[in-house]
Formats: structure tokens, C-alpha cells, sequence
């Protein structure tokens, strides 16, 4: 499956980019015919604060209080955090301390906050920072999470994104469909793939990959 896989760049900045590997995977809640690696930018420094550059351009004109960091963007929303607030002059968000929080997952798949952490949420300017959103449905459900801890979710940013936007939040990303013009999700009972018996390459989410 590796060898199949592809470097493509961010447009804009050849520093970043992802891999793409064709193929049947499967995810928690749809069948995809691409594999989008997005790891190195998590992992490499280098990479994150690159990254980090380019999504802050996006936020200039956006308040933010919290950055909330899912599938494993800890690192690039500190990047993140310290870009919007050295940004310049002309930035609302220039000199402010940003908070950058990781929610817990308990053993239901709900998203909680701790209590002593709900003041960083409670009536906030809250951006949502993940790795990849395919269909929305992980941004939708952190939408509703946050509406219980009266916070305001302002924009959802992507490493990788096939929406726009989702119940009325904006989705912003680095890298597109149309940086993989064939790109396709699919319901798991929709999916063409598998009428045509086309075995599973993997099982996929936002940390990597498990073959099958």
C-alpha cells in the first residue's frame, strides 16, 4: 500500500504537504477511495509551524480566546496560539493569551470538559482545530458539545477538509479535493467499492491507518 502512496504540496507553500494513497478504506462513519496522511504535519515542527502560518492569515480578522485541539493537533495549535497573537498590528488578536485545550473522550465517545477547564469555554470565541473533516460529522458533533458549554464555536479548521461548511460554520483548510480531484466519501451502504467487491485496503482515522 506505501508504494502507492503520493506527495502532494500545499498550494502556496512547498513546505507543506500530505500523502495520498488510493485505494478502499473504510472510516468510523464512511468508505473513502483515498487515504490522506496527514501525520508529518502533526509530528515535524517544522511542518506545524509552517502550517501554522498559513491558517493564522485566515483568522486575522477573527476574535479567538481557545483554540480546542482534536485528533492529535497539539502541536500545531500551539503554532497556531503564538501566530494569531504576534500577528500584526492590524490583527484582533495581536498581544492576547490563547488558550489551547484538548477535551476528554470518555468511554461513550462523548466529548467532556473537566470543570476546571469549562471557564476557557464558557461564553468564549472558540475555534475547533482537527486534522481531517470528510463528511462533517466530527465538527457537527463538537458543535453540539460546545452549545452545552455555552461556548461559540466562531470557524472549524482542517488540515484537510471536503466541506465547507457545516450547520452554518465555516470550514477552512489547507488542503482540498481539489488537491485530489477524484476524491470520494461514501455511506458505508452507498459505497460503489463494495458492490463491486472491492476488498478493504484499511481501516482509517484521524491517527492513521490498520490494514486489514
Amino acid at each position: 500500500m506505501e508504494n502507492r502512496k503520493k506527495l502532494i504540496s500545499a498550494k502556496g507553500n512547498k513546505k507543506v504537504h500530505m500523502g495520498v494513497i488510493p485505494g478502499h478504506f473504510a472510516t468510523n462513519h464512511s468508505h473513502i477511495n483515498y487515504y490522506v496522511d496527514l501525520n508529518s504535519i502533526k509530528t515535524s515542527f517544522r511542518m506545524a509551524r509552517e502550517t501554522a502560518k498559513m491558517l493564522a492569515e485566515k483568522y486575522v480578522a477573527t476574535p479567538i480566546d481557545t483554540i480546542i485541539c482534536l485528533e492529535g493537533t497539539e502541536t500545531l495549535g500551539a503554532f497556531l496560539a503564538q501566530e494569531l497573537a504576534e500577528a500584526n498590528v492590524s490583527s484582533v488578536n495581536n498581544g492576547k493569551d490563547i488558550d489551547i485545550l484538548t477535551p476528554e473522550i470518555n468511554s461513550n465517545g462523548q466529548i467532556i470538559f473537566r470543570d476546571d477547564a469549562q471557564a476557557k469555554i464558557w461564553q468564549k470565541q472558540v475555534l475547533l482545530l482537527i486534522s481531517s473533516a470528510s463528511t462533517g460529522w466530527s465538527v457537527e458533533r463538537f458543535a453540539r458539545c460546545l452549545d452545552y458549554y455555552n461556548g461559540k464555536l466562531v470557524s472549524a479548521c482542517a488540515l484537510f477538509s471536503a466541506i465547507d461548511e457545516i450547520i452554518g460554520i465555516k470550514v477552512e483548510s489547507i488542503f482540498s479535493p481539489a488537491d485530489i480531484p477524484d476524491y470520494n466519501t461514501y455511506l458505508a451502504s452507498d459505497c460503489p467499492m463494495c458492490k463491486t467487491k472491492q476488498k478493504i485496503d484499511a481501516l482509517v482515522n484521524a491517527f492513521g491507518y490498520s490494514k486489514l
